[in-house]
């Protein structure tokens, strides 16, 4: 029996859709207000504590980026705008060709930073990079990897 799933347009969990790390250039990214296409199996929101909880098939679009994982976990202010979120029982996104996996995401909005962790795997055609943790600085798309190895195809030149 397929459950009714809730969908949420325009939360403004600009978690996930602010992956600087498969973006094709600055000009193209989406404004962090930007809306979010929400779609979980449930959702449990605590008002008074400022959070949420999306369990079931969770999916994130935002622009080109699509987020699979089964818990997102969101707290928010009072205005209500997301300022957290973390993805996790596995994560797989996909945007503009490429693909990440990772078991869990972090977005603090506050820092501005997003944290791939537990063992993250980037792939894009026939080059993949693996690392322990993969943290992004949303403001100026710097990716750090730590304990990475990968392989990445060499451009062969014409005579």
């Amino acid at each position: 029996m397929l459950r009714r799933r809730a969908v949420l347009v325009g939360l403004g969990i600009a978690s996930l859709g602010v992956l600087p790390l498969f973006r094709a250039n600055a000009q193209n990214h989406p404004a962090p207000a930007d809306p979010v296409d929400l779609a979980a199996d449930q959702l449990e929101v605590d008002v008074t504590a400022g959070t949420a909880v999306l369990t079931g098939h969770v999916t994130l679009i935002r622009g080109s980026l699509k987020v699979d994982c089964p818990r997102i976990d969101v707290r928010y202010d009072d205005a209500p705008r997301v300022t957290w979120a973390k993805g996790s029982g596995g994560v797989a996104a996909d945007i503009r060709g490429v693909h990440a996996e990772a078991p869990e995401v972090e977005l603090d909005l506050a820092r501005h930073v997003l944290e791939l962790r537990g063992g993250v795997r980037l792939t894009r055609g026939q080059g993949w990079l693996n690392a322990e943790r993969a943290t992004i600085d949303i403001t100026s798309a710097k990716v750090t990897l730590k304990e990475v190895k990968g392989s990445l195809p060499v451009a062969i030149p014409k005579p």
